[in-house]
């Protein structure tokens, strides 16, 4: 029996719903970044680590970065959350080109990746993202009407407004390739 841990850096709340969602159908431990222990990963074969997406960068990704000979023999999966529509081919690609920044070529072809929608309350955003989203959306409102993407049209829509996209049923392919992989994986 594999031992999986799932791990996870939320700032508002959807990476956390959907860490909890992962580890209740895998039935495994769950922690939050900052009580997990990177010594402890030698006490598992697995470890899912989930972080919200925030201008190109993924939440807490060091953990996984700065601690990579404790994990390149393990079965790795990273998911990420953002307001990214993960069913759109070109957040996917775009995501993924901001990955090739963070992690080395080793990682990004040992660990498997998934993303995961999450939602934004304009109410709970701290100054910073406040300050992003409201740059995001002036720039939106300056591009013709017809070069908006559906994506594009439905955040100047919800500007300012609780919009929550996590849905339970999206996390099914990664915990099926979790189940899926046989214990060994060292490369």
């Amino acid at each position: 029996m594999k031992k999986t841990v799932v791990i996870y850096e939320s700032k508002y709340g959807s990476t956390r719903c959907y860490a909890q969602w992962i580890a209740e159908e895998l039935t495994c431990s769950l922690f939050e970044r900052k009580e997990f222990n990177p010594q402890d990963f030698t006490k598992y074969d697995v470890i899912i680590y989930g972080g919200g997406l925030y201008a190109g960068g993924v939440s807490g990704i060091k953990l996984i970065t700065q601690n990579w000979k404790l994990l390149k023999n393990k079965q790795v999966v990273l998911f990420t959350c953002g307001l990214a529509d993960p069913e759109d081919s070109g957040n996917v690609s775009a995501i993924r080109n901001s990955l090739t920044k963070i992690l080395s070529q080793e990682m990004l072809e040992h660990i498997h990746l998934f993303h995961l929608r999450g939602g934004i309350d304009y109410s709970r955003l701290n100054l910073t993202h406040k300050a992003m989203m409201a740059m995001l959306r002036r720039m939106l409102l300056k591009k013709d009407t017809e070069s908006l993407s559906k994506e594009d049209r439905q955040l100047l829509e919800s500007y300012g407004k609780c919009i929550d996209f996590t849905n339970r049923e999206s996390i099914r392919p990664l915990t099926q390739y979790v189940l899926s992989v046989p214990v060994s994986c060292s490369k």
